[in-house]
């Protein structure tokens, strides 16, 4: 009986290296994402590597902070399908914004027909 306990309790915790990688690789996520303002990119690459970076790290945020690296298979999904929603959510908005502008510029150039 005190054997399954002790083995229970060493399975269930985890190993300070993990979270010092993980932070690690968190800082170098976050200087990626700073680089990216320092070099001045423009445009949709920009937001797109920011939007990258941001998932990035989220998700692991998300898989070892939160312990979902080690949860049932159920539970992962009923957080990442939310994540998956508001990206999807993301792009139909920049599709839309685009729309839009081309849109105002379209009729403020070629005039509204009257």
């Amino acid at each position: 009986m005190e054997e399954t306990k002790k083995k229970e309790q060493q399975g269930s915790t985890h190993k300070i290296g993990i979270y010092l990688w993980i932070w690690g690789l968190l800082f170098v996520l976050s200087f990626f994402s700073y680089m990216v303002d320092w070099y001045q990119f423009q445009g949709m690459l920009r937001w797109s590597l920011i939007l990258f970076f941001m998932f990035l790290k989220a998700g692991l945020i998300m898989a070892f902070f939160m312990h979902l690296f080690w949860e049932r298979y159920a539970l992962v999904n009923v957080l990442l399908w939310p994540m998956t929603a508001i990206a999807c959510f993301i792009v139909l908005m920049a599709a839309e914004g685009q729309y839009t502008l081309f849109s105002r510029l379209f009729y403020f150039f070629v005039g509204g027909g009257q």
